[in-house]
C-alpha cells in the first residue's frame, strides 16, 4: 500500500483518455474528464453496443460475487483491475452476504487510488484494502495482499476486463498462472474479456481508434485464447459464454461481445 502522501497525483493525465475513467463514463458516472467523454463518445459511435458491454460486465461481477460468497462460501476476494468505484462493488456484494468477508482491490491508476481509499470501506467484521500495483507484476500484488488475505485459504480472484490490457497472450497466461499457483485448492478465478466473436466484429475499428487515442492499449481474444486462461481449472456451468448470459436466469436477451467464465481450482 502506498502512503497518504504518495497518491500519484503526478501520474494523472487529463490530456489523454484513460480506460478507468472512460468506463466510468459509459456506466453513467461522473469521475471522468472531457477527453474521456470525447473518446468514449467516438468509440460508442463506432461500436454502439459498448455501453451494453460495460453494464453487462458490471452485472456479471454482481452475480459472480453473489454465488461465490453465498453458495460457494468464499470469504476472501482479490479484485485485480477494479477500476473506479461504482454501485455494488465487490466488497459491498460480498459483505452483504458474509459480513466477515475480506477484499483486496488492486489497481494502479492514481484517480482510482484516491477514490478507492475514500469509498471502499468495510463492515466492522470484515476488511477492505486497496493495493496500488500493476497487473503485469503479480508477485507484487500477492505480497501486498498477504497483509489482508490468508493465502492458505480459498480466494476468489477477480480479473474482469483487465487481461485485455496485457497485449501478449503468453504473458497474460503467465500472470494468471502466477496468481492461481499462489492460492489453494477450492479457490476461484473469474474473468471477462472482450472478443471480436459473439457479434463483436465491429469492435475492431473502435479498438484501433482507442489504441491511437487512449491508454492503456487493448486487445481482443478468441474463445480458444480465453479458454487457455482456465487451464487446470474446472469451469463452473455454463462454461464460457457472453458475460451477459452467465447465470442470468434467462433474463438477458442481448448478447454482448465479452466472454465471461468462472473456474475452480482443484
Amino acid at each position: 500500500m502506498t502512503g497518504p502522501e504518495d497518491t500519484g497525483q503526478d501520474r494523472i493525465r487529463t490530456d489523454i483518455a484513460h480506460n478507468a475513467r472512460v468506463w466510468n463514463y459509459w456506466l453513467g458516472g461522473k469521475d471522468n474528464y472531457l477527453i474521456d467523454r470525447q473518446v468514449g463518445d467516438t468509440v460508442t459511435g463506432m461500436y454502439p453496443s459498448i455501453g451494453h458491454v460495460a453494464r453487462a460486465d458490471r452485472a456479471f461481477l454482481g452475480r459472480v460475487v453473489t454465488h461465490l460468497a453465498g453458495d460457494a462460501g468464499v470469504r476472501q476476494f482479490l479484485d485485480i483491475g477494479t477500476g473506479l468505484p461504482t454501485v455494488d462493488n465487490t466488497h459491498e456484494v460480498a459483505q452483504r452476504i458474509a459480513p466477515s468477508a475480506r477484499i483486496v482491490y488492486v489497481d494502479n491508476d492514481p484517480i482510482v487510488l484516491s477514490h478507492a481509499r475514500a469509498l471502499l470501506t468495510s463492515t466492522p467484521e470484515g476488511r477492505t484494502e486497496y493495493v496500488d500495483a500493476d497487473a503485469h507484476r503479480p508477485g507484487d500484488i500477492l505480497s501486498a495482499a498477504e497483509g489482508t488475505l490468508d493465502l492458505s485459504q480459498p480466494v476468489a480472484v477477480m480479473m474482469l476486463g483487465i487481461l485485455n490490457f496485457v497485449l501478449d497472450t503468453d504473458e497474460a497466461r503467465s500472470i494468471v498462472r502466477h496468481v492461481m499457483d499462489a492460492v489453494p485448492s477450492g479457490s476461484f478465478l473469474a474473468l471477462t474479456h472482450p472478443t471480436l466473436e459473439l457479434g463483436g466484429e465491429g469492435n475492431a475499428e473502435a479498438m484501433a481508434f482507442w489504441n491511437k487515442n487512449a491508454t492503456p492499449p487493448i486487445t481482443a481474444r478468441t474463445r480458444a485464447e480465453f479458454a487457455g486462461f482456465f487451464e487446470g481449472l474446472d469451469l463452473l456451468e455454463p462454461g464460457i459464454v457472453s458475460c451477459a448470459r452467465w447465470r442470468d436466469g434467462g433474463a438477458t436477451t442481448v448478447e454482448v461481445a465479452q466472454f465471461g467464465a468462472v473456474g475452480r481450482k482443484r
